[in-house]
């Protein structure tokens, strides 16, 4: 793999992410919104189109417009939430707040530490509508939706476990419940429970179940859910992937 080359910020600068850091650990912490937090991080940087290079995590989830995509129903909760947090650091990119934030909420919550790399800057131009992974579909539509990210087969699923976090909500997706007994938590109880069958009071979309009929998915959540430090360490390098498409191209 190819090293990145990650721009230049100052000493404030990093001094404000760790600041920022902090403030974005007690705001989940009472809030308990890590998992829209999280969610609000994905769909910022999920957007990103490896053969026209547009979309990605660069701050553009905040404008009215592409918060107003089906996929993103709900997230102006979470742009709200982050606001008198991201006022408090005007030095910050909204494109490093929303995936700081994102970070933060996986740590939060007991998942892996997830490297952070500053300088991504902030762009106008949303990009269009129709980028992000829909819930009905199944394994041929998570590849197409990942392989334009530029994602392999594993990264959809070590980022599928992300879902041990959260809940669906009717008047969003369509769907409602929580995948997990204890939606709070990070841990691989996502891919146990995939394995385990449909549950009463759990929830399993088309798209959690194409993980266990696709021939090369399924022996991942197989190995996720009996070694959570397989999937942390996965999860981990998939959530970095994701969060910096577009950004720091590799040399």
């Amino acid at each position: 793999m190819a090293k990145k080359c990650y721009p230049t910020v100052s000493e404030e600068y990093q001094k404000a992410v760790q600041r920022c850091k902090r403030k974005l650990r007690g705001l989940i912490a009472e809030k308990h919104c890590a998992p829209i937090i999280l969610r609000l991080a994905w769909h910022s940087a999920g957007t990103f189109d490896v053969n026209t290079k547009t979309g990605g995590p660069f701050g553009t989830i905040r404008h009215p417009d592409e918060l107003a995509h089906d996929a993103n129903n709900g997230l102006d909760i979470a742009v709200r939430l982050l606001e008198p947090i991201k006022e408090q650091f005007p030095i910050l990119s909204f494109a490093d707040f929303y995936q700081l934030a994102g970070v933060v909420a996986v740590e939060v919550t007991g998942g892996p530490e997830i490297p952070f790399h500053p300088g991504r800057p902030d762009k106008t131009e949303p990009p269009p509508e129709g980028r992000l992974p829909e819930a009905t579909k199944g394994s041929d539509h998570l590849r197409d939706v990942f392989g334009h990210m530029g994602l392999s087969d594993k990264d959809i699923v070590a980022l599928s476990g992300g879902h041990t976090l959260g809940r669906c909500h009717k008047e969003r997706s369509g769907f409602e419940g929580p995948w997990t007994n204890n939606p709070l938590i990070f841990d691989n109880s996502y891919f146990k429970e995939l394995l385990s069958g449909e549950k009463e009071g759990l929830i399993q979309l088309p798209t959690d179940k194409a993980l266990l009929e696709d021939p090369v998915f399924r022996p991942l959540v197989e190995k996720y859910a009996a070694d959570e430090d397989a999937f942390f360490a996965d999860y981990a390098d998939s959530h970095l992937k994701l969060s910096e498409l577009g950004f720091a191209d590799a040399e």
